[in-house]
């Protein structure tokens, strides 16, 4: 029994680390959460061939994980392109534009940039959901949700499926 009880205890806290191990990290959750929202959103132009392009400003892994699970992929008639952009003056190119928190005070410049047209802009930082992100990232009770800012979606002219709706914090 002495023998046993060791390997029992390694057995169990090799288990454990194991589990600890496959957790995502937070930039691969975000990554898979912008390819969903996009699934559950409808840009005026969806039909029209060409590319979706999907720009990140700031958070590398982010955009790393981005670029190798979906760029080049077909997303309808557009195939999706991923890009890292260097500041506001290109998002106006996106159909998509995530801020990292790192690079939260450049919203403002972003949504100026953006204001009127066909764009999805997603951030990561308090407030930016009620100061007119279109989706802002929101740890809840130690849980990752997202608010969905219904005034920006509109005047963006995106439709967003209830689907989406009803899984967010609407603002």
């Amino acid at each position: 029994m002495k023998r046993i009880l060791p390997v029992l205890v390694l057995l169990l806290v090799s288990r454990i680390a194991g589990f600890a191990q496959t957790e995502k990290p937070m930039h691969e959750i975000h990554a898979q959460m912008i390819y969903n929202f996009i699934k559950y959103i409808q840009w005026p132009n969806d039909s029209e061939p060409g590319e979706f392009v999907v720009g990140i400003i700031g958070e590398d892994d982010v955009f790393n994980t981005l670029k190798s699970y979906y760029d080049g992929k077909p997303k309808g008639a557009k195939k999706y392109s991923i890009r890292k952009l260097s500041g506001a003056e290109e998002a106006s190119a996106c159909a998509v534009v995530y801020i990292g928190k790192n690079k939260s005070g450049q919203f403002e410049t972003v949504k100026n940039a953006v204001t009127g047209k066909p764009i999805l802009t997603i951030t990561d930082s308090f407030n930016l959901g009620k100061k007119g992100s279109c989706i802002n990232f929101k740890v809840v009770d130690g849980k990752l949700k997202f608010e969905l800012n219904q005034a920006s979606v509109s005047s963006s002219t995106l439709k967003v499926a209830s689907q989406l709706s009803s899984m967010a914090i609407v603002i």
